[in-house]
């Protein structure tokens, strides 16, 4: 045998292997697509109104970001649990994990009404710190919030009922769902915003509107699905109260570990959020906002290796088969990093719509948005690989990865840095991304000689390995 192809034999899996991976991913890839052009679309809408409109529902997008990462979060912490009685075809394991996934998700319930009805506007100016407009932006942001409101319990049970069909390599009926959602957003968008069909325009509201009535369609195609199928995590509502609380207990152990760090990044990217805002006008909120609209285009690379990451790991980890998650594990991570790469070329390519999207803002908010666009793509394959190693660590239950490692970073590191950046010099808001970024290179390597201690090689199914 060559040494070309013992290297290959070493860090690459069979293509069976990897059409698995990829059968799991891409429709997870196509659904977050489809939800990033949707989400560009509206960006493109919402920016012909101008600067400050966007920038008003950009800023209070941002609490509904942060909403989003918690319930998803949480349905990543029952997933550990999900996908390893999936694997050891433990039903009511499932439906333990479901149930965990739909309680604690709905317990964002009251902090998300303070934040959209109660006190909107002290919050929100929290992230116009020091701009030139906030009092303009903030108008219009939360007049979008109040309305945004509406679409918090449609859209925790949405995805919890999606993220357990993932768990199980059932990929496909998000999709389709979620396509369907998205187009009568879209449209809704249309009709709404401007005024069509003998309906009033209604600006941002409109698009507040559009959102809230696509996410209880969703929530209605996913109730169905859910009695039709009758997936093996189902839960009868008469049962749905039958806790097993030495399980919930585990399962909230390991999803405090994963909701710190998750919730530690969340609020660190709303921190420097709030800083980058406050290094001009309306053109700075809406040319980041509107690169990272174009960079969720190839961004869709995340979920689909971690899912895909998730459910290969965790179900051979659930049948007890040690050695061969070790190897799939390294498998993994090579396409991983053959992946970041491709979605880096894509990246690239993504700067050439820029303009015809975002034409309408102002060319200072085209230049940064072009800019932003450029240096994400750079990090692709970092943020790939990174995303790989997470999934790998938290299927087998090692949720402690994240936090020591990049809770840590970001709370002592990269905070300060990102503090000193914007007192102590001038910097703009590209220049000041690039800089805390970096500190991705260190949490890679720290992720490497983590995982190979190998904490994560557990089979969670068995009580005595939690």
């Amino acid at each position: 045998m060559t040494t070309a192809a013992k290297i290959r034999d070493r860090f690459f899996g069979s293509g069976k292997f990897y059409i698995n991976a990829l059968s799991i991913a891409v429709p997870i890839m196509l659904q977050q697509l489809i939800q990033s052009m949707v989400s560009l679309v509206d960006n493109f809408m919402v920016s012909g109104l101008g600067d400050i409109a966007m920038s008003g529902v950009n800023v209070a997008g941002q609490v509904m970001f942060i909403f989003m990462v918690y319930v998803n979060t949480i349905c990543t912490a029952g997933g550990i649990f999900m996908t390893q009685y999936f694997g050891a075809k433990d039903k009511k394991g499932m439906g333990q994990a479901f149930r965990f996934k739909l309680i604690m998700g709905l317990a964002a319930a009251i902090p998300y009404y303070l934040v959209c009805r109660v006190y909107p506007r002290q919050i929100l100016s929290l992230m116009v710190i020091g701009n030139t407009q906030a009092d303009a932006i903030l108008d219009a942001a939360v007049s979008y919030i109040g309305i945004c409101f509406y679409m918090g319990v449609q859209m925790t049970i949405s995805v919890v009922i999606a993220s357990s069909l993932r768990d199980l390599g059932k990929v496909n009926i998000p999709l389709v769902i979620t396509v369907v959602a998205t187009l009568i957003n879209t449209c809704l968008n249309w009709v709404l915003i401007y005024g069509h069909f003998g309906i009033p325009a209604m600006g941002v509201n409109g698009a507040a509107y559009a959102t809230v009535i696509a996410r209880s369609f969703e929530l209605i195609a996913f109730l169905v699905v859910y009695v039709k199928l009758k997936p093996d995590f189902m839960v009868k509502l008469t049962d749905f109260l039958r806790i097993d609380g030495r399980l919930f207990g585990r399962m909230a152990k390991k999803g405090a570990l994963v909701l710190f760090c998750e919730m530690v990044w969340v609020l660190s990217e709303t921190v420097t959020t709030a800083i980058y805002n406050g290094r001009g006008g309306a053109d700075v909120v809406s040319g980041m906002a509107s690169g990272f609209a174009i960079a969720n285009l190839f961004f869709v690379a995340f979920s689909g290796i971690y899912s895909a990451t998730g459910v290969i790991i965790g179900k051979t980890l659930g049948t007890g088969k040690l050695e061969e998650a070790r190897l799939q594990k390294r498998w993994l991570l090579s396409g991983a990093a053959i992946l970041g790469l491709f979605m880096t070329i894509i990246g690239f390519g993504t700067t050439l719509i820029v303009p015809v999207v975002f034409g309408r803002l102002s060319d200072s908010a085209v230049g940064i948005c072009r800019n932003m666009v450029i240096l994400l793509a750079f990090f692709m394959p970092v943020w790939v690989i990174m995303n790989a190693q997470q999934a790998i660590a938290r299927a087998g239950g090692d949720t402690a990865m994240g936090m020591y490692t990049d809770a840590f970073i970001t709370i002592l590191v990269m905070l300060p840095m990102l503090f000193i950046l914007a007192r102590y010099t001038n910097v703009g808001p590209v220049t000041m991304y690039l800089g805390v970024k970096l500190l991705d290179l260190v949490k890679v390597v720290i992720f490497h000689f983590w995982l190979r201690r190998e904490r994560w090689l557990k089979n969670l199914t068995v009580p005595q390995a939690a």
